[in-house]
């Protein structure tokens, strides 16, 4: 019989999915069967399961901490963000349909069947399942079922560690308030609590966790210090891009302007670990630097929205200087998009608005259309013979005479596009930039550089070990093992 133990934070970005990716990797070092398991996520930075469908991304490296194949059972509920108040629903890696906010507050308790379902599945393959909650269980002010946080930690009768992030400040209000608000029956069900991203010496925090536990009752599981590798792993919320402009001084200048939208942006972290590549996350009102040798267009959930809002940051005329001197562009999916004439969408799949002029870089036109292209795939780059491996997740088709000229074939079949002079590129392959021969490649169309050697994939691995580490040092593992409990 599996043993189940979940995680819910003060707040959203607090560490849970990094925590239970490092506990994933370190239970699998002591020889059990874990397998990560949440019930509801909201995020555009999705990747394909082994069996086919849709999941976040963080459940997707929570599955390779645990060395275990990703499975849609593992995230039975994704939302993806397409407006600021409504999302698209994937249920099981499928898409289920649409909602706004309040709508889907009342359609969630529909789910929870389906919810535990997957969880069963989850928990007959495993020894341990370490379940993540979704933002805070304090949200009181939520109507409707709640499927995420207490409503499945009840349904489901398992414990709860509350994970709260000392970092931003305000931890010890953090922990004692959702105490304060939370039902009798949910405060009973925490049975202890993790103080996340600590810096300096933890010794000085002694009268802080007496105080919290003073209040709460709830014991110290430990205190787990800032772990600064962690900026290597691949993240799922966009948060994390506003940290991400540690520019360094390599020669390769790299500029990503971030969509309101932005999706799968883990296609730019095999890009960060290169020494040599100075990667730059334009903010929303600033300009794409003069210098910057390639503008990379990253995927969007909502790709006509994103290209309005790419061109109220006035980017697009950053993007046509930048063409105009010769500098090279690519796109990936959405960004793929943008760069045609044309992107409609007659049936509104994404928005009201029926079509959008592109910026015009490749001549290709899109089509938004109901059925997505949805999983894995293997093919070459045309121009050095690499070999590339990736995934699509994306609404529409692309076509036009720049597609005669394809950037990749996948399985034996044109992918992409290319102008004629080869500035401009474009495909729907996510994850092609984690190959390593294939980015060492491309990086050198730009400038010629050696191999830097850097195995990107050993490199994720290497870290999901060092965290696993990490906490093992820090936080009481048995005790978190004893508090767990057979479902």
């Amino acid at each position: 019989m599996a043993k189940a133990l979940m995680f819910q934070g003060t707040g959203s970005d607090v560490g849970k999915s990094l925590m239970v990716a490092g506990l994933a990797r370190a239970y699998s070092n002591r020889g059990l069967r874990v397998r990560p398991f949440k019930s509801q996520n909201m995020s555009n930075n999705a990747a394909i399961a082994a069996d086919g469908g849709e999941i976040g991304r963080a459940q997707h490296l929570q599955a390779m901490a645990a060395r275990v194949p990703a499975s849609i059972h593992m995230n039975p509920v994704l939302l993806k963000p397409q407006s600021e108040t409504g999302a698209q629903i994937i249920v099981h890696g499928q898409v289920r349909g649409a909602a706004d906010a309040r709508a889907y507050q009342h359609l969630k308790a529909g789910l929870m069947d389906e919810v535990l379902e997957s969880f069963a599945i989850t928990a007959h393959q495993s020894d341990l399942v370490l379940v993540e909650g979704a933002g805070s269980p304090a949200e009181i002010n939520l109507p409707g079922k709640d499927i995420a946080n207490m409503g499945f930690a009840t349904a489901a009768n398992v414990p709860v560690i509350l994970v709260a992030d000392i970092d931003r400040g305000g931890v010890i209000a953090a922990v004692v308030g959702t105490h304060a608000v939370i039902a009798d029956a949910h405060r009973d069900r925490i049975k202890g609590y993790i103080i996340n991203k600590f810096r300096g010496d933890v010794t000085l925090f002694d009268d802080g966790l007496r105080a919290i536990t003073d209040r709460t009752g709830w014991p110290s599981i430990g205190i787990a210090p800032f772990f600064a590798s962690a900026a290597k792993l691949p993240a799922e919320d966009a948060m994390a891009l506003n940290n991400a402009n540690a520019r360094s001084d390599g020669p390769i200048k790299i500029a990503v302007p971030k969509f309101s939208r932005i999706a799968n942006f883990d296609d730019l972290d095999p890009l960060k670990a290169e020494p040599d590549v100075d990667l730059g996350i334009i903010a929303p009102g600033s300009a794409i630097p003069g210098d910057t040798d390639l503008v990379l267009l990253p995927g969007s959930k909502a790709t006509i929205a994103d290209l309005a809002f790419l061109r109220q940051q006035g980017w697009d005329i950053d993007i046509l200087a930048h063409h105009r001197r010769g500098g090279k562009i690519l796109g990936i999916c959405g960004g793929y998009q943008m760069l045609g004439r044309t992107v409609s969408d007659p049936d509104a799949i994404e928005s009201s608005v029926s079509s959008a002029d592109g910026l015009g870089l490749l001549d290709v036109d899109t089509v938004l259309s109901k059925e997505k292209s949805l999983g894995e795939r293997s093919g070459q780059h045309l121009g050095s013979g690499a070999s590339i491996h990736g995934y699509e997740i994306h609404l529409g088709q692309t076509e036009g005479p720049d597609r005669e000229r394809p950037f990749l074939t996948i399985d034996g079949v044109s992918e992409g596009a290319c102008s004629p002079n080869g500035l401009v590129e474009g495909c729907y392959l996510h994850g092609l930039m984690a190959a390593d021969g294939f980015r060492h490649a491309y990086l050198s169309t730009i400038r010629e550089r050696p191999d830097s050697g850097v195995n990107y994939t050993a490199l994720v691995d290497e870290t999901l070990d060092g965290l696993a580490a990490h906490l093992e040092q820090h936080l009481d593992l048995d005790a978190m093992l004893e508090i767990a409990q057979d479902v």
